[in-house]
């Protein structure tokens, strides 16, 4: 295999299928994963100085999250292993992959979702055909209940790092940023953090194309970002810790970065420190402030984890953490649409009277 083979494909995520597990074009689940896009936030606020950081826009995947690549890595070997029920605990976006691409192929699915889960996620699951349960507790805290039904019920768990695939899957998020920066790589890369998976893909990603003398030069450098009311990777990082201590009542309005004591932690913190990256928390009220600013900066929804990457590439730009001509990449891990938004209740009257619409909109 050659570079210009995988230039000469489709942009999609199997066109590196020779870097994936899956072998037999078969075996293939697909709902349509394509590449996805890189777009600059021109408009939104940043330091003088600094370049417009580039949001690569993982909503555009099915199920509109990033997740869609590492569940349709491991449910795609599950079917071609002959499995016939898989099962997840999900703060949401992970569920609905897995029940997307499970029912694709006719296989049974089973998903444990905190209890405030958001409504569109959790209906979002059901629909695409899991049977799906809230339950009063943090998604770490799912793993009794799965481990309970293994046996008996014929589970096959496909939670992060519980299998080896969905970072087979994640790990294409990394090839891409290599092909779409014409083999060279940017310079940071903000993820937003929870069960680690990408950040864990996108380095073993670039170590296999190291091998393959594909790109040369330094590698990006990894930034953690957490919310600061769940932040054991953070924590770790600043302590010089190798593993995360389990966050106590930990919340945030960035559902998916929720994730109080990662399996990963280690491997996580490991890519951190390799790549010189660094990890950060921050507030929630800055996350909301984010994804308005934005969207009503650039015309670009974020989702609050995406928004999470976004707040904390400012806080790294004012305080000297990153260079103004580094070329930055934020992740946006969903649609911003699969999140709630502020009521906008204006209304106009066109049945009791004229209508002064000139006065109407000077008045909005």
């Amino acid at each position: 295999m050659k570079r210009s083979d995988i230039e000469g494909r489709p942009a999609d995520m199997w066109r590196w299928h020779e870097l994936l597990p899956l072998k037999r074009p078969e075996d293939i689940i697909n709902l349509g994963e394509v590449q996805t896009p890189l777009v600059a936030l021109s408009e939104a606020s940043r330091p003088k100085g600094f370049c417009a950081p580039l949001v690569k826009d993982e909503g555009r995947l099915p199920t509109g999250s990033f997740k869609a690549r590492g569940l349709v890595m491991a449910v795609s070997m599950a079917n071609a292993f002959g499995i016939k029920r898989v099962v997840i605990p999900t703060n949401g976006n992970a569920g609905a992959a897995m029940a997307a691409y499970a029912s694709h192929v006719g296989m049974e699915s089973f998903c444990f979702c905190p209890e405030d889960t958001p409504e569109v996620n959790v209906r979002e699951i059901a629909l695409q055909g899991a049977k799906v349960w809230r339950f009063n507790g943090l998604i770490n805290e799912a793993g009794k209940m799965i481990v309970a039904g293994k046996e008996p019920l014929g589970w096959f768990d496909v939670s992060t790092l519980k299998e080896p695939y969905r970072i087979e899957g994640k790990k294409t998020m990394g090839l891409e940023l290599a092909a779409q920066f014409d083999w060279s790589l940017p310079d940071v890369v903000f993820y937003p953090t929870g069960g680690g998976t990408g950040l864990i893909g996108m380095w073993k990603a670039w170590q296999e194309l190291l091998e393959l003398g594909w790109i040369t030069g330094k590698l990006p450098r990894l930034v953690a970002v957490q919310a600061s009311t769940c932040a054991p990777i953070v924590r770790a990082y600043d302590q010089g810790a190798t593993h995360a201590e389990p966050w106590v009542n930990a919340h945030t309005v960035a559902s998916g970065i929720r994730v109080p004591a990662a399996i990963g932690d280690f491997l996580m913190l490991n890519a951190i420190r390799e790549s010189n990256g660094f990890a950060l928390a921050v507030e929630d009220a800055d996350i909301l402030a984010a994804v308005s600013h934005v969207a009503q900066r650039d015309g670009f929804l974020l989702c609050p984890e995406g928004a999470a990457t976004y707040v904390a590439y400012r806080t790294a730009a004012e305080r000297g953490m990153i260079s103004p001509t580094d070329k930055v990449i934020l992740f946006n891990c969903a649609t911003g649409l699969k999140y709630p938004m502020p009521a906008s209740d204006a209304r106009i009257d066109i049945k009791s009277g004229p209508v002064d619409i000139v006065d109407i909109v000077n008045k909005y």
